[in-house]
């Protein structure tokens, strides 16, 4: 069982039973008091005994026991008793109430009855008009077509990491996988939880991920189409690596859940029920909450530093954390007052080691349902899993492309296979979504929760460039494909003058093809209603033009130099004030099809990136004209080369003018500019002494570029003593003259563009 997500689920839940207190049969308080402490599996038991006895002697007892014994069903994923329960429950009491509506629809879903279930999600929603869920899952339900539009595309693979008991949430780590495990735990002493009498979760990892490859027969793997592995994606013979405890110091004697890593992979964040002793411990309702926590790893590679993160609270939970892919956001999941339904998902700032203020991501992304477990690609997009968007029945797996925060094109489901009538959820991919694993307790799965591996098919799409006069093919055109107004993949036709790609559904798109010699063209495709055919063609015709310049080039973070993506670059013509308009994709490439001998301004501009803007002239001959950008962030830290310290000296010296004065054109190229200047030392003399030493090498390279015209107010200065060193020249440590020099640094961190 998902017992994390029940756990978030539990203060809402209980609110539904408040029915008062009541002269009741023994057998009826005896199945109460198990459902009071949530041991589902003893409810059950108990509440059937109660209605095969007694049920016609007390109609309000017996419509107590059937609520609750139908929601003791819920709780322990058991959809098909569950409709039993609440079928009788909704045809013996006309005043049943609206949430037996909700549940029994529930259930009809996961047991796919969708026609059937399409009818109480209506009753539903005549009962509680205010709750979107039943208008928009009594129209999704008209036509289920939309969930299986791009099943083919899809091939699903269990795993042989799974167990008996819950396996869950995956996460990717190192060359492997973390995830949540109930499997059975090794000694004499054999914790259980009450609810579904099933062992605590624990953290587990798996170190190998190339071992659960396997080739997709019709046994192995779920959905359709053809297998594209080859030869070496295939499995070897070797036995399958242990999957072993991933931390004896994180694992307690409570639940730990999902978890997530910073980009080092030297920092976890991870969900566990709270650990504070008594009844501190406990929110008001006597319940454990889960919390979200921080650890780090020590230098002997074990977890340690465990901290609770500070918007945690004992009166509600926090959990299934998910980080942005430059650390700077976390996702998470709760059911924290204020939110729009049962839990809520969550974003929160994390800038120079500090959290901000939880803000609840709008209504757009949560619903009346529940939303949870959620995870963010390297592209930045949004999957979670949810019970209160349109789907297929239990949670479903959606995405959303984020800009600030915001779904730009709404939330969309992943549809089958991805997605199926029961519990999907725990969704982690590449960028592109061509691979990845996610969670499910479909019916191929043993006993509870597995996790699947998944890998998309290509339904491939060839483009064909040609000569518009002698209509023959062009080759080496760079074709650009643009998707839904992003720059994806930049390919050159061959000799056929063709490329190849693969297509995504419900997207729309656009590809320019450019060539020197030739009038830029393009053509727009969309896959909202795509033909059934495995491959389509399209055909672009370039005019020949002697008067067109191709301006290109590449947007790169100054920091690494690595390409940035979700730039906005705007070309605009000085004479006209004319606009063209890209969005970079993960090559960090742009091209425009311009005027020869004209004036263009180039700007650059991306969220808590510097926005640069540079003119350009093209010249009077046709041609191609290259124009890279370097872009600056906030939290960059650059190393100043050559401004090294003489020992136990914090005078500048000559050779550090030149790297100085390269600070100084940035700041007056950006003004709006603010950076802190840097300073370290080795780890000779005494911590204190460095320390002060350090400050003082600061306050050197500030007031050397306050006497070139910065203002002081854009500058801060400070001193890192010998706290965070380059190499392994600690105390004690024997080193060299020039090793001991790397560390007597200054560097430079970008705290602000504007």
């Amino acid at each position: 069982m998902k017992i994390c997500r029940h756990t978030l689920l539990l203060a809402v839940s209980m609110l539904l039973f408040s029915l008062g207190t009541m002269a009741q049969s023994a057998r009826l308080r005896a199945a109460n008091k198990q459902f009071d402490d949530m041991s589902y599996t003893s409810a059950v038991r108990l509440y059937e005994e109660f209605l095969r006895i007694e049920k016609r002697k007390d109609p309000l007892e017996t419509r107590d026991a059937l609520t609750k014994l139908g929601y003791s069903y819920r709780r322990l994923q058991d959809s098909r008793n569950a409709e039993r329960v609440y079928e009788e429950l909704v045809k013996t009491f006309t005043d049943a109430p609206s949430e037996a509506y909700l549940f029994y629809a529930q259930a009809l879903a996961s047991n796919r009855k969708y026609r059937e279930s399409q009818k109480m999600y209506a009753k539903y929603g005549e009962m509680q008009a205010e709750d979107l869920r039943g208008r928009r899952f009594t129209v999704s339900y008209m036509d289920l077509n939309r969930f299986y539009r791009d099943s083919s595309s899809y091939r699903l693979d269990y795993l042989p990491i799974n167990s008996r008991q819950a396996d869950f949430s995956p996460m990717y780590y190192q060359k492997g996988l973390v995830f949540v495990s109930a499997r059975d735990e090794k000694g004499p002493v054999k914790r259980v939880f009450n609810w579904n009498q099933t062992p605590f979760l624990d953290l587990y990892f798996h170190p190998d991920t190339t071992e659960l490859r396997s080739p997709l027969g019709a046994e192995a793997a779920l959905g359709g189409g053809e297998s594209t592995l080859k030869p070496e994606d295939l499995p070897s013979d070797r036995p399958l690596s242990k999957t072993e405890q991933f931390s004896r110091t994180l694992n307690t004697k409570y639940h730990e859940g999902p978890m997530t890593f910073f980009k080092d992979q030297k920092r976890i964040i991870f969900t566990r029920n709270n650990d504070d002793k008594g009844k501190s411990g406990k929110s008001d309702q006597g319940i454990r909450k889960l919390k979200l926590y921080y650890a780090d790893q020590k230098p002997d590679g074990k977890w340690g530093n465990v901290q609770e993160l500070p918007f945690n609270n004992k009166d509600y939970s926090c959990g299934h954390p998910a980080l942005a892919p430059d650390d700077t956001k976390l996702y998470f999941v709760s059911d924290m007052p204020g939110g729009y339904g049962g839990t809520d998902l969550y974003v929160v700032e994390y800038r120079n080691g500090k959290w901000g203020t939880p803000v609840n991501m709008g209504r757009e992304i949560n619903t009346e349902g529940n939303e949870m477990f959620p995870y963010v690609d390297a592209s930045g997009t949004l999957y979670f899993s949810s019970d209160g968007h349109e789907g297929l029945g239990g949670l479903d797996v959606f995405m959303a492309e984020l800009k600030d925060d915001i779904p730009v094109r709404g939330v969309q489901n992943l549809g089958a296979p991805i997605n199926s009538e029961r519990d999907d959820f725990g969704f982690i991919t590449d960028a592109n979504r061509t691979s990845g694993y996610l969670s499910s307790n479909r019916k191929r799965g043993s006993y509870d929760d597995n996790i699947y591996s998944f890998r998309r098919l290509c339904k491939q799409l060839n483009i064909y460039v040609y000569d518009a006069k002698t209509k023959e093919p062009i080759e080496a055109a760079d074709v650009r494909i643009v998707k839904s107004g992003v720059n994806q993949a930049l390919q050159q036709t061959g000799l056929d003058g063709s490329i190849r790609t693969c297509l995504d559904v419900v997207s729309e798109y656009e590809f320019r093809a450019i060539k020197e010699g030739y009038a830029a063209n393009s053509l727009r495709f969309s896959t909202l209603s795509q033909s059934s055919n495995p491959e389509v063609g399209l055909s672009i015709y370039l005019e020949r033009s002697e008067n067109t310049t191709i301006v290109k080039g590449t947007i790169r973070r100054e920091v690494d130099q690595k390409p940035a993506d979700g730039v906005k670059v705007t070309l605009r013509d000085e004479k006209t004030n004319a606009q063209k308009t890209a969005t970079t994709g993960p090559d960090g490439s742009y091209e425009f099809d311009v005027a020869p001998n004209a004036n263009y301004t180039i700007t650059a501009e991306k969220d808590r990136y510097a926005k640069d803007q540079n003119q350009l002239k093209t010249k009077k001959k046709p041609g191609v004209v290259e124009n890279n950008i370097g872009i600056y962030g906030e939290g960059d830290v650059y190393q100043l080369n050559n401004i090294y310290y003489d020992l136990d000296k914090f005078s500048i010296r000559s050779d550090a003018a030149k790297e100085l004065n390269r600070v100084v054109a940035l700041l007056n190229k950006y003004p709006e500019l603010t950076v802190e200047l840097r300073s370290h030392t080795d780890s000779r003399a005494s911590d204190d002494y460095n320390a002060k030493l350090s400050e003082r090498r600061a306050r050197a390279a500030y007031d050397y570029i306050v006497r070139r015209g910065i203002s002081p107010m854009r500058l801060v200065a400070k001193g890192y003593g010998e706290s965070e060193l380059l190499n392994k020249c600690a105390n004690g440590v024997p080193c060299s003259e020039a090793e001991h020099q790397l560390n007597r640094r200054t560097e430079f961190k970008i705290l602000s563009v504007q």
